[in-house]
């Protein structure tokens, strides 16, 4: 009988032993998200989180923004921004880990009124009347911004809708603008308006790549995140199968 409890004990033993050792490994890690990115990030955390032991926090802003924030030292472990330019210039500046940066992918804008019937497939809106704001983000902060303004400057409008761009700091804001009416439309990322595939609200004309350079958004492992599992963990993730799915169903190419 007393074997018996005694064997009970030390199984009890292990177990919590065992336990303990895995939640030693389990590391939570800071990342910042660029904007246009929240919404697959969103559904990407949790099935991470499920595979893993480890615990993401995100936060989402401009990518010019975090730039300048990381310099400063922020407590970021990973970025993944809105363009390839940015994690260039931060391991330039031997602020982030090096071979770490990579793509994870790439945008793609759409123009979008939150009113059904003002957009017709096509940019002609632009150049009329029928509006008073467009909404487009910041190109000094948001890559998105910067792929809007060359897409104006190639259409010709750059003077017809200048005194009429209302500026988001981010992506985010942005939509805000349109989504509320305080713009009747606006330049915004794809993954801010698809649902199952397809933009179901609205009206809007996506925008052929061709107008603007690729938004190419890569990713890297800072160097306060050199030693962190979980950001390591969650880089890794993103390249997988199951991760460039859910990307992919958020608009974005591969």
């Amino acid at each position: 009988m007393f074997k018996k409890i005694n064997l009970v004990f030390k199984l009890v033993a292990v177990l919590q032993l065992c336990f303990t050792v895995n939640v030693s490994h389990a590391e939570e890690a800071i990342i910042a998200v660029a904007s246009n990115f929240s919404a697959p990030m969103k559904a990407l955390v949790p099935l991470f989180e499920q595979e893993s032991q480890h615990r993401i926090q995100a936060t989402y802003g401009a990518t010019g923004k975090f730039y300048a924030q990381i310099k400063q030292g922020a407590p970021f472990d990973a970025l993944l921004a809105a363009d390839e330019a940015t994690p260039q210039l931060l391991m330039d500046n031997q602020l982030a880990v090096d071979t770490s940066q990579f793509t994870y992918a790439i945008g793609r804008l759409v123009l979008w009124s939150n009113n059904p019937a003002l957009i017709d497939g096509s940019p002609q809106i632009l150049s009329s009347e029928r509006y008073k704001h467009l909404a487009i983000a910041s190109p000094k902060l948001a890559p998105y911004g910067l792929a809007a303004k060359k897409v104006i400057a190639n259409l010709g409008l750059t003077a017809q809708v200048d005194n009429r761009i209302v500026m988001g700091e981010n992506i985010a804001q942005t939509y805000q603008f349109v989504q509320t009416g305080n713009a009747e439309l606006g330049f915004v990322a794809l993954s801010q308006v698809i649902k199952n595939g397809k933009i179901e609200l609205g009206s809007y004309w996506q925008v052929p790549s061709e107008l603007h350079l690729p938004i190419k958004q890569d990713a890297l492992l800072l160097k306060k995140g050199a030693q962190n599992e979980a950001a390591k963990t969650f880089l890794t993730f993103l390249k997988s199968t199951k991760a460039r799915a859910v990307i992919q169903s958020y608009g974005y190419n591969l």
